[in-house]
């Protein structure tokens, strides 16, 4: 990922230069998804305990047995209740950041300190409303993105490779990991623009993207290749402290030290790689589309693998503004 070669369509110094420009939600993001590790420690840790206090009236297997399952009724409890608040965090923590990389790259100053967190909320909610609205845009984009990348992957079976079929298997099994953080460039597409109809602004962006998937994906894929391998390393540093951490639970939890390893790593990925991951793609995406519009062979290819596209069509048309009621993206097709 070097900037000697232009091997790819970003720079990774004006990716870490947009690190250091918004670093009040650089630090935003270490806090959340750092205390949403130790919550899921504590809890866990908490649910062991009391299972291990009640294993105490029957013998030693019953209760190793109850401390384990007190440790994953924890585990579970933490995670419902994330899962409960992944509109919120989609909202004010990923797309917010999004918001103030954007004006970065376009040069506009940003506030410093809290304000900048402030200052990324009003530009959401200026194109977005509530949180239920991005979210069900965001979960539509995905669907199409998916589509888009079924296309791209029916036309390479076209080709006669001996063996394609099995190299398509390992290329389907990486594109789904690569595509994983595309959803949120066709977000900053809507922010952009300063799309006041986001169903459109999104139709938009998908389109765009068709025409330029190729360069996507390459960077993509190397972008991916970086998160994911520096967020082996992260695991296996995070390895002892975490069995340390295992320890101090009553009844030594067994399945903790890993759980708890990858839960460190996921909340060094999700703060600190993830974003300079998006900083890499947003570059690329704004580089490939630059003075584009629109190919209205794309669109009509697309209307034609995806319900979820045909979907954003017909709710671009009703769209009458902030404060309507987004409807269940579930019922759209695939």
């Amino acid at each position: 990922m070097s900037d000697g070669v232009k091997m790819f369509n970003f720079s990774t110094s004006v990716s870490l230069r947009l690190m250091a420009q918004t670093a009040p939600f650089v630090i935003f993001r270490m806090i959340v998804y750092f205390a949403i590790a130790v919550a899921y420690v504590l809890v866990t840790g908490v649910g062991a305990g009391i299972g291990y206090g009640i294993g105490g009236f029957g013998e030693p297997d019953f209760q190793a047995s109850a401390t384990f399952w007190g440790g994953g009724i924890g585990f579970s409890l933490t995670a419902g209740i994330i899962y409960l608040l992944r509109e919120y965090t989609l909202y004010i923590v990923k797309v917010g950041h999004i918001a103030v990389m954007v004006e970065a790259l376009d040069g506009r100053a940003l506030p410093q300190g809290k304000g900048q967190i402030g200052y990324a909320r009003e530009i959401v909610q200026r194109h977005f409303g509530e949180a239920s609205m991005l979210f069900g845009v965001d979960l539509i984009v995905k669907g199409v993105i998916n589509a888009i990348t079924g296309l791209l992957q029916g036309l390479m079976r076209l080709l006669p490779i001996p063996g394609l079929d099995r190299i398509m298997a390992v290329v389907r099994a990486y594109l789904r990991v690569a595509v994983g953080l595309l959803d949120e460039i066709m977000l900053a597409h809507i922010l952009r623009r300063r799309s006041a109809n986001p169903w459109a602004g999104a139709r938009e962006a998908l389109v765009l993207y068709g025409q330029n998937a190729r360069p996507m994906l390459v960077d993509a894929a190397w972008v991916t290749l970086f998160v994911y391998g520096l967020s082996l390393i992260v695991f296996l540093v995070m390895l002892a402290p975490a069995a340390a951490v295992v320890y101090l639970i009553p009844g030594a939890w067994s399945a903790g030290g890993v759980v708890f390893a990858l839960l460190f790593a996921w909340a060094v990925k999700a703060a600190l790689i993830e974003p300079f991951a998006i900083a890499c793609l947003l570059q690329t995406f704004f580089k490939v589309t630059e003075g584009q519009t629109p190919d209205p062979e794309w669109e009509a290819r697309l209307e034609g693998v995806s319900g979820k596209f045909r979907k954003l069509g017909e709710l671009a048309a009703g769209w009458v503004g902030i404060g309507t009621r987004t409807p269940k993206p579930e019922t759209a097709g695939a």
